[in-house]
């Protein structure tokens, strides 16, 4: 639920802060992505604060887990950089949109082992909010990252 209050309220923080201080300079895209990067700074960092929730969470067969959720970590991390910045926005969500299909597996198992984090502790019954949150953030990187835009992909004129 974090990373959703995450995303959305930076979301609404930006558009204002662009509308009312800013006079639209920032494209509804930079926004988007902005706001996305923001999440996955918060996302990110429980890779190293969290690290031992997230290898609980992960499938049984997994090899190398805490390594995995370090990795998995960075990736979100350098998600950031490539996101907000213009010229490496389209791979990055590219590649955003591949790994958050790639982790979903590992909220599936966790819920089905109902993990103590993040809400997976409701069992198999979170599945019927993880799955569409993770849709979610796959539409968000498609529409603000991927889809053909109508001027700046950042900072406008």
């Amino acid at each position: 639920m974090a990373p959703l209050i995450v995303l959305f309220g930076t979301f609404v923080v930006l558009y204002v802060i662009d509308r009312y201080v800013l006079s639209g300079r920032l494209s509804r895209s930079f926004i988007g992505r902005a706001s996305m990067a923001i999440m996955l700074i918060v996302t990110g960092i429980s890779h190293f604060t969290n690290t031992q929730q997230m290898v609980e969470i992960m499938p049984e067969a997994m090899p190398a887990k805490t390594g995995l959720v370090y990795f998995t970590g960075v990736c979100e991390l350098l998600a950031v950089v490539g996101l907000v910045w213009n010229r490496t926005s389209r791979l990055a969500s590219i590649l955003l949109i591949v790994f958050f299909i790639a982790v979903l597996p590992a909220n599936i198992a966790g819920s089905l082992k109902s993990v103590q984090f993040g809400g997976m502790e409701n069992g198999p019954l979170y599945l019927l909010f993880r799955i569409p949150v993770q849709i979610l953030f796959i539409w968000w990187v498609w529409y603000f990252g991927l889809r053909k835009k109508g001027g700046s992909a950042g900072v406008t004129g």
